[in-house]
């Protein structure tokens, strides 16, 4: 499948509390970084647990960030163009990664593995990046919870892994 725009249907409730649609088309905010991959912003919210309200404003039209705001959960779809290769990169996450179709590589520090459409991946907050050595794009479902390092896997990581923490895919790696 090709770039296009997934559909994004929001629900809501109307001065009744009645449920209804609230919008229904292409998500209003898609970006393309640098190294081709796209960012379809489906939703985010910047707490725990996510206020609902009746109606609500935009909340994907802010600046571009790889991980959710603290207490928050953002969904994306990505689309992988061949021959992409993303900056590897750490988050501190909870992220839910599914194939739609095509297929990538997730390479971690020491190993690597293929997924498919249908595969789905837990990261956890490790160091790590996408390539699609494939011919065609492919495209993958995010699903990412904000999350805190342990003391004992930050003392493992060391006291340079916050500041080392990947957060806007606009800009090249050294610039963030």
């Amino acid at each position: 499948m090709s770039g296009a725009s997934p559909r994004r249907v929001v629900t809501g409730h109307d001065a009744a509390g009645r449920s209804v649609f609230l919008s229904d088309g292409a998500p209003p905010v898609a970006r393309t970084a640098p190294d081709g991959a796209a960012f379809h912003e489906i939703w985010c919210t910047d707490a725990m647990p996510a206020p609902i309200t009746a109606t609500e404003g935009e909340p994907t039209a802010r600046s571009l960030t790889v991980p959710p705001e603290p207490g928050g959960t953002k969904i994306r779809v990505n689309v992988f163009p061949p021959g992409l290769v993303s900056p590897t990169h750490r988050t501190r996450s909870i992220d839910y990664g599914i194939v739609l179709d095509g297929e990538v590589v997730l390479v971690l520090d020491g190993a690597e593995t293929v997924l498919r459409a249908g595969d789905v991946v837990v990261q956890r907050g490790t160091v790590h990046r996408w390539e699609n050595r494939g011919a065609v794009p492919a495209r993958m479902v995010f699903v990412l919870v904000d999350g805190v390092f342990t003391d004992s896997l930050a003392d493992v990581l060391g006291p340079d892994v916050l500041g080392s923490l990947f957060h806007d895919p606009m800009r090249p790696r050294e610039e963030s």
